[in-house]
């Protein structure tokens, strides 16, 4: 069936190599040939037709990634399938046909040891000496893109036997909250990222005024007094303001008044004396001090109302920190010269600066501007909802912390505003999770199956195929379930296998004429069935089952993109009900299993879980 992982995977590597060999395009086409080729050296009754649009949803998501992102999946997939080959037999101990066909595809492919992504040499850069900083402002939960800015800034520290500092820079105190600081450091430390030293921009607020008053002094800073609107429109027009004449004792005097908390919020700037006449806006005489006076500063509460903008905070603190290689987000781009402008009228040391691309996913923004309403207005309760991007959601969902640092390295140091799959993290996390998930059966929206002969109280099943994960006894009567996705493709005189248990044969389909209504999951239907043995063959269908004496009700949360482009995406989570083996109530929550033919979901209570990934 085309749902079971090894088939999904094999349409997705047929769909990527097809365009990996023709100019990045997706010929369905070919892609539903080539299964119908695979299909019929298995000998397998499969209708094409009915695989046409199921092969149609898994290539449609493949087909918006640039070709460096499918060459990545690929890779992936192709390294996952070579594991699973390995580690996954079916009943009979033997490797299937489909599985041969991706083993030999691995043989033609690539080595089967695991890839190791390294990013690229820095420039100017000496073993031993050098210095990264990771800088978020505590005015959020950490997200996947400061995963990737830790994460990278951590490698080159390591790469180069060096130094990471984490720098809190908390100079807007009407955004910052101490939560937020713990929760950073939460976010790392669950990423495995240990930084060398810890700090906050805040505590360097006296250094930083001296700074500001040695720009006065050399006149390349000057206060302006200006209203919001008039400086805004001064900018955008390139005209230079009056304030720009004021003397420099007199701007000095005026910046010790605004030290002291003399100046109202708005009343008053120091701004930097650029070039207003400048292409390059971040040049027109930008702010590099204002007033905050209504805000209670989560480190030093109210004793400064003077606080410097990310722009003159950020190069004082690299320089005085010795940082040699600066790293930041495209967006800061066009304030590098800004960046270099401040430090060289300072005097002060330059580190170097690299730029590479935000990290966020098709529909699964990490802007705070569209995150924080959700929260605010109780659309999402808590930042660790599964449907977020942030560390503690991805997390929640079954996210490792070693797919995350390994996706990231595989996207290397790119100024790419491409956003990459979903897949391509899940691919990593799916490779690592094989390993460790024991290996369940869920079957949604169940539908009762009546087996005649089954002569049959317990049996025992291993919770992994191939590794020692011990075995579970699951009690057994003539009654069990199975999905209703599964059920309605059967007919009377069909044969299937039940996993692990035996060969059934359809005899009947009736209509369940004692449904309990009061019960969501009471099937409309009832199949009656007989005992076939236990005689493996490739051509019988095999589906996941559960007992009627060892099942507990169990819902699946399946989270989907909260955003369709910039439309809030109202039909963001799936409920999956049915039932689970009464087994899972065994393991501890917060565990990761993997339901047979549905894919990895991670416990969440004791009777929900949250579906990971195929």
């Amino acid at each position: 069936m085309i749902t079971d992982q090894k088939f999904v995977n094999t349409v997705k590597l047929i769909a990527l190599k097809n365009a990996l060999e023709f100019n990045n395009t997706i010929r369905i086409d070919v892609v539903i040939s080539k299964i119908f080729s695979i299909s019929k050296e298995m000998g397998a009754s499969i209708n094409i037709k009915d695989l046409v649009p199921e092969i149609k949803e898994i290539t449609s998501e493949l087909g918006s990634l640039p070709v460096n992102e499918k060459k990545t999946l690929y890779d992936s997939i192709t390294l996952e399938n070579n594991h699973y080959l390995k580690d996954h037999k079916d009943d009979t101990g033997t490797t299937n046909n489909i599985q041969k066909d991706l083993e030999n595809k691995k043989k033609s492919t690539s080595a089967g040891n695991d890839i190791e992504f390294e990013l690229p040499n820095l420039e100017g850069a000496v073993q031993g000496k050098v210095i990264t900083r990771f800088p978020p402002e505590p005015n959020g939960y950490p997200h996947i893109g400061h995963a990737k800015a830790a994460v990278i800034d951590e490698e080159y520290a390591r790469k180069y036997g060096g130094k990471l500092i984490l720098r809190y820079d908390d100079t807007n105190p009407q955004k910052e909250k101490i939560e937020y600081y713990s929760a950073i450091k939460d976010g790392l430390d669950w990423l495995q990222v240990k930084p060398d030293e810890i700090k906050n921009t805040s505590d360097d607020i006296v250094k930083i005024y001296e700074y500001g008053k040695e720009l006065i002094r050399k006149n390349f800073a000057y206060v302006c007094s200006c209203s919001p609107e008039v400086i805004k429109r001064n900018r955008l027009n390139a005209i230079a303001c009056k304030c720009t004449n004021n003397s420099i004792e007199n701007t000095l005097s005026e910046f010790e008044n605004m030290i002291s908390g003399k100046y109202n919020q708005n009343q008053a700037i120091l701004r930097y004396r650029g070039d207003m006449t400048s292409l390059n806006t971040a040049m027109r005489d930008p702010t590099l001090f204002r007033v905050i006076k209504d805000g209670h500063h989560p480190k030093v509460g109210s004793k400064y109302s003077l606080w410097p903008t990310y722009d003159f905070a950020a190069p004082i603190e690299d320089s005085l920190d010795g940082v040699t290689h600066a790293f930041r987000t495209k967006e800061y781009e066009l304030r590098n010269e800004l960046y270099f402008s401040i430090l060289d009228n300072l005097s002060l040391r330059k580190p170097r600066l690299i730029e590479f691309s935000r990290l966020e996913f098709e529909g699964i923004p990490v802007s705070k501007r569209k995150i924080t309403p959700l929260i605010e207005q109780g659309i999402i309760k808590n930042w660790d909802d599964p449907r977020l991007p942030t560390l503690m959601g991805l997390r929640r969902r079954g996210i490792l912390p070693e797919a995350i640092r390994k996706f990231v390295l595989s996207l290397s140091i790119t100024l790419s505003e491409t956003k990459p799959s979903m897949e391509i993290l899940e691919s990593f996390n799916r490779k690592m999770l094989d390993s460790k998930a024991q290996r369940l059966f869920f079957v949604k929206s169940p539908v009762i199956v009546n087996i005649d002969g089954l002569n049959v109280d317990t049996v025992e099943i291993r919770n992994h195929p191939t590794l020692d994960m011990g075995k579970r006894k699951v009690r057994v009567g003539n009654i069990i379930y199975i999905s209703n996705d599964d059920a309605i493709k059967l007919k009377i005189g069909d044969t299937l296998r039940l996993m692990d248990l035996c060969n059934i044969e359809i005899l009947s389909i009736e209509k369940n004429l004692i449904k309990d209504e009061t019960n969501e999951n009471e099937p409309n239907i009832v199949i009656n069935a007989k005992n076939k043995g236990n005689e493996i063959s490739h051509h019988m269908p095999k589906i996941q089952w559960v007992s009627k004496s060892n099942s507990q009700n169990y819902k699946i949360l399946r989270p989907l993109p909260l955003y369709n482009g910039d439309n809030y995406n109202e039909n963001n989570l799936i409920v999956d009900c049915g039932l689970s083996e009464s087994y899972i109530s065994k393991l501890e929550l917060g565990t990761v299993i993997q339901f047979v033919r549905y894919g990895f979901c991670k416990i969440d209570d004791k009777s929900t879980a949250i579906f990971t990934h195929r």
